[in-house]
């Protein structure tokens, strides 16, 4: 596989993971008690805003890979 045609495809796999990491994220969330305090919901909201980096950096790098000479 060329590396555009990685770039093509790892452009459309980043954009799809955010939005399944955003939609669980979501999800998650809507399952915690109302009355929690504050601070918690500032680590959950850091955690899962930087949660998707992890995935994408993956994405990235499998992108970067050059091109083999056969």
């Amino acid at each position: 596989m060329t590396q555009r045609n990685r770039k093509l495809i790892g452009a459309l796999l980043c954009v799809a993971s955010i939005f399944i990491w955003a939609s669980l994220a979501t999800s998650i969330y809507l399952t915690f008690p109302p009355d929690l305090p504050w601070y918690v919901l500032i680590a959950y909201f850091v955690v899962a805003g930087m949660g998707w980096v992890f995935p994408a950096g993956v994405i990235i790098r499998w992108m970067a890979k050059p091109d083999v000479r056969a």
